[in-house]
């Protein structure tokens, strides 16, 4: 495959992004079973907020993966982490007690960490100029898995039962042979220069771009509360209300879908108008667009549902791209930077959401979320000067 005159080659890059969608329909079965998964272990809100958490703990070493990752050896992190992940995600529905669910949950974390570290890294590098470009593309696979992966879950679940969804493992497999295929022989380690001698250690490449993990650190704290609470905790917020399974899924496929979209045109809409202005743009309409949602009911949550799901995935893949133009050889090591804040955010706002619907109710604690995402307008503002100085391009 010929490269752009840009340097994007979309082969390639469409081949990560297409097993990125395999590997993260895995993924994104756990949030569409959770009502049957409750219904037959007996566990609280609480409790499905923790696993969350424990999914994620993996990222504790992201930036061990990071430094690794810019070895040789992260081509074979990728190739293999689909075929682990469909393991372990295929097992959740034979899990017969939350310690056993817990800890498959746990290594599916470990898998996805592999995967999620290395990729972007490679994508920046076969992307050329088009970072913004490359990084839609990248996000559109996970995004499109996302609404993908509760109508296959739904399906099998329909089929063999929940205890059936351990005959969706072996697809995961033939990503990774996929992947071997394309890239065995690939060398993404970024090449030699002098100023990469000069950059010093990684506590000084740290403190050098605090400002972006800042901003991405910040943006990603405001905006998760809502993220949770419209996808992870959405199809069980809708059975609450006296919706059907099936209706709640629908939901749930709604928002994920048109978050494909936001996935896919917000990185090349940054390239144009800029990531810190699209990011500013975004966090003022999604939180608005919260609000609405939470005042409607029937059919009508579907033409809000649209454009919330395009604003709130649109994010991820404008701070992906953010990250990767950060002025540094090192691009796996601050995706790690990037990457371990989405983990702390996590493990602080998934149990908090839980804990408090647990209390409070859904639409008081979703509500208040709602309200607490403007506060990532106000991390764009104040991050904004910094950002210019340490990007390659902005």
């Amino acid at each position: 495959m010929k490269k752009s005159r840009e340097g994007f080659q979309k082969g390639k890059v469409v081949t990560i992004s297409a097993v990125h969608f395999v590997h993260d329909c895995y993924t994104s079965f756990l949030a569409p079973a959770l009502p049957l998964i409750i219904e037959k272990l007996g566990i609280s809100y609480g409790m499905t907020g923790l696993l969350a958490v424990i999914q994620r703990i993996p990222s504790l070493f992201n930036r061990l993966i990071g430094i690794i990752a810019e070895r040789p050896v992260m081509r074979y992190m990728v190739i293999f982490s689909p075929a682990m992940t469909a393991l372990f995600m295929s097992l959740i529905g034979i899990a017969p007690g939350y310690v056993f669910l817990a800890i498959i949950l746990f290594f599916s974390g470990i898998s996805s960490t592999l995967w999620h570290i290395p990729t972007p890294v490679m994508v920046k590098q076969l992307s050329g100029k088009r970072t913004g470009k490359g990084m839609s593309y990248y996000m559109v696979g996970g995004e499109l898995a996302r609404t993908a992966g509760p109508l296959i879950i739904l399906g099998v679940i329909s089929w063999w039962g929940l205890e059936g969804t351990w005959k969706m493992m072996p697809l995961g497999f033939v990503a990774s042979v996929v992947l071997y295929l394309k890239f065995r022989n690939a060398n993404f380690k970024p090449a030699s220069s002098s100023r990469q001698h000069q950059e010093g250690s990684y506590w000084k490449i740290f403190l050098r771009f605090s400002a972006a993990f800042a901003l991405t650190g910040g943006y990603t704290f405001f905006q998760a509360g809502m993220k949770a609470s419209l996808t992870y905790y959405l199809p069980t917020f809708l059975t609450a209300q006296g919706n059907s399974l099936h209706y709640s899924e629908l939901a749930l496929v709604a928002i994920q879908l048109a978050g494909a979209a936001g996935a896919l045109f917000a990185g090349t809409i940054s390239d144009k108008m800029g990531r810190n202005r699209t990011l500013f743009i975004v966090s003022l309409i999604t939180p608005l667009l919260t609000l609405l949602f939470l005042n409607l009911e029937g059919i009508w949550i579907f033409p809000v549902l649209l454009p919330l799901g395009f604003f709130l995935f649109a994010p991820t893949s404008v701070m992906l791209a953010t990250v990767q133009d950060l002025d540094t050889e090192k691009k796996a090591f601050v995706n790690s930077i990037y990457m371990t804040l989405n983990f702390f955010v996590t493990v602080m706002v998934y149990p908090i959401v839980g804990a408090t619907i647990d209390r409070a109710g859904f639409i008081p604690t979703f509500r208040a979320i709602a309200f607490l995402g403007f506060g990532s307008a106000i991390i764009v503002l104040l991050t904004r000067k910094k950002m210019r100085k340490i990007t390659l391009k902005v």
